[in-house]
C-alpha cells in the first residue's frame, strides 16, 4: 500500500512539473530590470490579479514561449502589480512589452499568437532613429524635401518624465509607420540643441512631421499611438504647414556669435555709461551742497529802529 502511494505521489510530481514547464515565470521589478540589462531580448507581460484579459495574454504567451526561444533566444516573464507599468503605458494591465537591447516596444493589439509573433519578429531591432546636430540634415534632408522620405521626429530631454514614459509608445509608432516614413528622436538638451533651436523647439516633448520641404507641428493634447499614427498619415493636412528653415552654415554661426557678443558688449557699455552718469550727478550734488553759503538770519524791525 505504501509503495502504491509512493508511486502515485511521484507520478503526480512528474505530471505537475510537466504541466508547469510551459508556464511563464513570475518575477519582481528588480529581477526584470536585471534581465533587461543582461539579455538582448526580453518579453515581459505586466499583469494583475483577477484580470481576465491578463490571463488571456498569459495563455497566448505560454504557447509562444518555444517560438520566442527559437527566434531570438529571449526569456518570457510576467510581473504582477508592477510599479513599472506606467512607465511603458498609461493604461492599466495587461501591458505587453518587447525589450530589444533594453529599448521597449509596446504591443498595442489583441492577444493573438499570430499578431504578437509577427510584431516581435519584424521589430527585433529598435525602429526609432537617434539624430543629432551632425546627422539631422544629412539624413532627413528636411529643408530640401529630397529622397529620404518623410520624417516624424520627437524632440526630448533627459530630465523630461513624459519623454521617458513615451519611449515604448514612440517605438510602437515607429514600428507601425516604418513602411511609410521614418520615425526619429532628437535630444534637445545635448547634441541636438542647435537643431531644436533651428525649429523653434523650446519644450519637451515636441513632435514635428517633416514632409516635402514643409514641417507640421503636432499640437494635439493626446500622446497615444493611434493619435500619433493618424496625424502622421492624414491629420497633418489640417495643420498649417511651415517652411523648413535652412540649416545654419559655420559662417552663420560665426556671425551669430559676433552679434551676440556685440549685444552683450553694448549692454555692458550702456550699464557703464548709466553708472558713470549717476556717479557724476551725485558728485555735482555733493559739491553744490558744500559750496552753498548759509543765509544770515533777517534782523528784526525793532533792532533797526534802535
Amino acid at each position: 500500500m505504501n509503495a502504491c502511494l509512493y508511486v502515485l505521489s511521484c507520478l503526480f510530481i512528474i505530471l505537475n512539473s510537466f504541466s508547469n514547464s510551459g508556464a511563464i515565470k513570475s518575477i519582481q521589478d528588480d529581477d526584470l530590470m536585471n534581465l533587461i540589462r543582461s539579455e538582448t531580448y526580453v518579453v515581459a507581460l505586466f499583469s494583475a490579479k483577477n484580470c481576465e484579459l491578463c490571463d488571456n495574454f498569459e495563455n497566448v504567451l505560454t504557447n509562444l514561449k518555444e517560438e520566442f526561444l527559437k527566434s531570438f533566444e529571449g526569456p518570457t516573464v510576467k510581473v504582477v502589480n508592477s510599479q513599472l507599468t506606467r512607465l511603458y503605458s498609461p493604461t492599466k494591465e495587461p501591458v505587453l512589452v518587447f525589450f530589444r537591447h533594453g529599448i521597449p516596444l509596446l504591443y498595442n493589439d489583441v492577444p493573438s499568437e499570430e499578431l504578437i509573433l509577427h510584431t516581435f519578429l519584424n521589430n527585433k531591432e529598435p525602429v526609432v532613429k537617434e539624430l543629432n546636430d551632425e546627422t539631422f540634415e544629412h539624413l532627413t534632408q528636411a529643408s530640401t524635401g529630397a529622397t529620404t522620405g518623410d520624417w516624424f521626429v520627437m524632440f526630448y530631454a533627459p530630465d523630461c518624465v513624459d519623454c521617458h514614459r513615451l519611449q515604448a509608445r514612440w517605438e510602437t509608432v515607429g514600428a507601425q509607420l516604418k513602411t511609410r516614413m521614418n520615425v526619429a528622436r532628437v535630444n534637445k538638451a545635448t547634441d541636438g540643441a542647435a537643431t531644436a533651436a533651428r525649429f523653434g523647439v523650446s519644450q519637451a516633448p515636441t513632435f514635428i512631421l517633416f514632409r516635402q520641404g514643409k514641417m507640421y507641428k503636432y499640437q494635439i493634447q493626446k500622446y497615444d499611438i493611434a493619435s500619433f499614427t493618424s496625424f502622421a498619415q492624414e491629420w497633418y493636412k489640417n495643420v498649417t504647414p511651415l517652411r523648413v528653415p535652412s540649416p545654419k552654415t559655420p559662417f552663420d554661426n560665426i556671425v551669430e556669435n559676433i552679434v551676440l557678443n556685440l549685444q552683450e558688449s553694448t549692454m555692458i557699455w550702456k550699464i557703464c555709461l548709466a553708472a558713470t552718469f549717476v556717479g557724476l550727478l551725485l558728485i555735482i550734488l555733493m559739491k553744490c551742497r558744500k559750496t552753498e553759503k548759509p543765509q544770515k538770519p533777517a534782523s528784526k524791525k525793532g533792532d533797526k529802529d534802535k
